[in-house]
């Protein structure tokens, strides 16, 4: 097992997933477990914000 995957086994295992639930995750479930809040897709209300903010300039 490469060192990626025992890390990445490591880190379900401290969160309470059993190998056999950590290996029967699908890529997209193990992206929203593994996501920071930072890396959540941007809402729409926080689009309008930062469109508010930082209007495009036209030349």
């Amino acid at each position: 097992m490469s060192p990626a995957w025992q890390m990445a086994l490591r880190w379900a295992l401290s969160r309470g997933l059993t190998p056999a639930v950590f290996w029967q995750l699908s890529l997209p479930e193990w992206r929203a477990l593994t996501a920071s809040e930072a890396a959540r897709p941007l809402a729409r209300a926080g689009l309008n914000d930062l469109c508010a903010k930082y209007p495009d300039e036209v030349p």
